[in-house]
């Protein structure tokens, strides 16, 4: 099948290609007198009646004109990128850039542009997109959302550069909207100027590589009192911090294998002549599990991208200074990531989301073996779940047999609903809550 798809991804790699290219060098005059040059030409064939085709070479050699000056603009400029450390997908990220005319003339009506890599997918990735495109069923009327192009990484936008003098330095101030979570790879800036006739640009590319991390997008959450009461925590005594009863001495006893050095009583060990070790009361505190589901068959899923902005706006707003928050999930092997009470911060828990990938070679039975493994000192659970099959609803049945108080979040396609309605959930609607692509924010807002 693969073999039947490769002309149409050589046809794909073609004309976004031409077209990336057509988009950077003409400017918007430059492109409306090629729309001209193509349609005098599709009207001028029959030039003994009609004159289109006079207009066709006046505009065909307004472009050779300008093709033929851009081979003129000889300049050397350096370039340095202020970029911040992190961006967030769907908001714009404004930073700086300082350009060096490293010649000694002066150098007006410059434009800077972002080069950014590798902006167009493997055939692998393509024809998975493809297969998934064809397996789903569209309505007629295609919301915005759903046109979006998911090999598209960022927007980015022409930033206008102050006149350079010579041997001089400029500040520019650049914009670039990323549209995607994940790393963000600048290879390079392109410094360029158009033409006399304002139509097509000439380029100086200056290499500058650097990368920003951009962040899932974030929704706002309502106050969510979450159930479960304070759990005792083996090992307690490295993540209790400041808070909870860990520092309450009980009393002393002797040393046994395993114990740690800092809890050595050395007076006593020095009257008696055997290790005696300082007894803490047990460590108990809340600890809550933030369970996320990877395991889509679609490389670039829509569901998948907005589960994980769920779980980063949980992430980001949970109360993670009076209780642990162990982010699980599924990828090339199992994960758990702690935050909270010392151990990390929530910033750090939404860099490790913005990497998180499609699971595609694994069942989800991984991931339900990971989340029974750290049950016992759970508090409480929140999944962001791709489906409500068989295996999913097993799962949370697993947990609420064990008692683990459950918030459930099932994130669906546009106009998509749930089969097998609440399921082991049934008799607590409440704890249930279906999330609807394009009405994400709004749902949130009813969690209680």
């Amino acid at each position: 099948m693969s073999l039947i798809y490769k002309p149409f991804y050589w046809a794909y790699l073609a004309t976004s290609g031409a077209w990336y290219w057509t988009r950077r060098r003409f400017t918007l005059a430059g492109l409306w007198v090629a729309a001209g040059v193509v349609v005098t030409a599709a009207t001028g064939v029959d030039i003994e009646n009609t004159v289109s085709y006079q207009s066709f070479v006046l505009l065909l050699g307004f472009l050779a004109f300008a093709f033929v000056s851009s081979f003129f603009f000889r300049a050397k400029f350096s370039a340095t990128r202020l970029l911040p450390r992190v961006g967030t997908a769907g908001q714009p990220l404004p930073y700086r850039v300082r350009i060096k005319n490293l010649t000694a003339k002066n150098q007006a009506g410059l434009t800077l542009l972002e080069d950014l890599s590798a902006p167009r997918p493997g055939f692998a990735e393509w024809l998975g997109f493809q297969l998934a495109e064809n397996r789903r069923v569209r309505p007629f009327r295609v919301a915005p959302h759903q046109r979006q192009n998911p090999f598209r990484i960022a927007a980015l936008k022409d930033a206008e550069i102050p006149p350079l003098p010579p041997r001089g330095e400029v500040e520019a101030q650049g914009e670039i909207h990323p549209l995607r979570r994940g790393v963000l790879r600048f290879t390079g800036v392109t410094v360029a100027r158009a033409d006399v006739l304002g139509l097509f640009r000439s380029f100086i590319r200056v290499p500058v590589a650097q990368t920003v991390l951009i962040l899932p997008k974030r929704y706002p959450l309502p106050p969510i009192a979450l159930p479960g009461a304070m759990r005792y925590q083996e090992g307690g005594v490295a993540l209790a911090a400041n808070v909870g009863r860990s520092d309450e001495f009980v009393a002393l006893r002797d040393y046994r294998h395993g114990d740690p050095l800092r809890h050595i009583h050395w007076r006593s060990w020095a009257k008696t002549g055997k290790p005696i070790v300082k007894e803490y009361e047990d460590e108990f505190f809340v600890r809550h599990a933030l369970v996320l589901d990877t395991f889509s068959e679609e490389p670039n899923s829509e569901v998948l991208e907005e589960a994980v902005s769920v779980a980063a706006s949980f992430a980001c707003t949970f109360m993670t200074q009076e209780s642990l928050l162990d982010l699980l999930f599924v990828g090339n092997q199992t994960y758990c990531f702690t935050a909270g009470r010392g151990l990390a911060h929530s910033d750090q828990m939404l860099e490790i989301l913005a990497s998180v990938k499609h699971c595609a070679d694994k069942k989800f039975e991984a991931l339900e073996h990971l989340v029974l493994n750290h049950v016992s000192g759970l508090s409480g659970c929140i999944c962001v779940l791709l489906h409500w099959d068989a295996a999913r609803r097993k799962l949370v049945e697993k947990l609420k047999l064990l008692g683990v108080p459950l918030l459930v979040l099932i994130i669906v396609p546009p106009g998509g609903g749930i089969s097998g309605a609440g399921g082991p959930l049934l008799d607590a609607p409440r704890t249930l809550h279906v999330l609807e692509i394009g009405k994400i924010e709004e749902g949130l807002r009813q969690l209680k």
